[in-house]
């Protein structure tokens, strides 16, 4: 897994540079679809980092969500507890 994250992210450093390449160079010459193409660079140099940032959060959120296999009949215990008194606690 850890292996497969850094190709993702050594994919995504490449794009990254490519797209700031490319903006740089539609900013350079001078032709007459430079201008449209400038601005599609522009956009996705914002863009595409915001989508992957909030892609990653939704991933996140949806796994930290999920309860493993295990989890779930400890979970089950642990609103049975707290429900509960303590038995040591004073009751005055």
């Amino acid at each position: 897994m850890e292996k497969i994250r850094r190709i993702l992210a050594a994919c995504g450093a490449v794009l990254l540079l490519a797209m700031y390449g490319s903006t740089l160079f539609f900013a350079i010459t001078d032709h007459s679809q430079t201008m449209g193409l400038l601005k599609a660079s522009i956009a996705c140099t914002f863009i595409i980092p915001v989508l992957l940032y909030a892609y990653t959060l939704v991933y996140r959120n949806i796994q930290n969500s999920r309860p493993a296999s295990g989890e779930e009949s400890a979970c089950e215990d642990m609103t049975d507890l707290a429900g509960e008194e303590d038995p040591g606690s004073d009751q005055t």
